[in-house]
């Protein structure tokens, strides 16, 4: 059964100020009951929290983050994801974006892809499924192929992780995009995509002969949004991942716009049972 839960790059500010256990209890009261951890240092401490969150609290981890450069990559701590992943009960791990070295052509994508190949395959021997994450940047095209059809071909072991709003601001529609990826998706980011009212004090700054402040807003106008408070078709986003077989729709938000973690997360959860989607958390 597909299950709605909470990506954790939305709880970033919230696990430092109140920790993990009791942030997880806040998530849960909401009534979430899942979570894909990401943006939270996997020491031996966090590790041992998420474990307590797991067995008192009841959630259930979808995966885990990672990447493949630095001291702490998936290459050169493999083991350790695998330790992590599997004391969290986690069948899947993550990448969030592509190296900024990697993004300057398809040459430089399909060697990234390689190597994400090759992790994969490695990780499959230990039941785990490393999946990609996409951003805007993926769909850069070049000779009519965007970066993302690359590291799909390349990388065939590789799941693919869709991401909605960033699929929308990439300029595809979300649910061609599943269904165009269908079989390779077991993860989907509900984010939501708005467009912003500009406020009064642009048009006040106007009305004194200064268009800075509207230039200034109006590069900002593309806002991240809980789920259903931006222009998103959510109803046929979920549905079409349900059909494709995703396993995890996760909601993120990147920013909050005045509001906390917590309170956007809530709006989501509500606006998602008003959906009719109450039964998947």
């Amino acid at each position: 059964m597909t299950r709605i839960g909470v990506q954790c790059f939305t709880l970033r500010d919230e696990f430092p100020a109140h920790g993990v256990y009791e942030t997880f209890r806040k998530v849960r009261d909401i009534g979430y009951r899942t979570a894909e951890v990401s943006a939270l240092p996997m020491t031996k401490e966090h590790v041992a929290e998420l474990v307590r969150v797991r067995e008192e609290l009841g959630f259930e981890f979808a995966s885990i983050s990672g990447g493949l450069t630095g001291e702490e990559s998936l290459v050169n701590a493999f083991d350790t994801f695998v330790a992590d992943a599997k004391a969290l009960g986690a069948d899947m791990i993550r990448i969030g974006m592509l190296p900024p070295e990697a993004m300057r052509d398809p040459s430089t994508v399909a060697a990234f892809a390689d190597d994400c190949q090759e992790v994969a395959v490695r990780l499959a021997d230990h039941g785990i499924r490393l999946h990609y994450h996409n951003h805007h940047v993926d769909f850069a095209k070049y000779d009519g192929r965007f970066l993302l059809d690359v590291i799909a071909e390349r990388s065939p072991s590789v799941g693919l992780e869709i991401d909605a709003h960033w699929v929308q601001r990439g300029g595809l529609d979300p649910v061609r995009t599943l269904r165009k990826y269908a079989g390779r998706v077991s993860m989907v980011h509900l984010k939501d995509y708005r467009i912003a009212r500009l406020p009064d004090e642009v048009y006040a700054a106007l009305e004194a002969d200064d268009r800075g402040p509207w230039q200034e807003a109006l590069g900002q106008i593309v806002q991240f949004a809980e789920v259903g408070e931006g222009n998103l078709d959510f109803p046929s986003i979920i549905d079409t991942a349900i059909a494709i077989g995703a396993d995890h729709l996760l909601v993120e938000q990147d920013e909050f716009y005045g509001r906390t973690a917590i309170e956007c997360l809530t709006t989501s959860y509500l606006n998602l049972v008003a959906m009719g989607y109450g039964e998947l958390f």
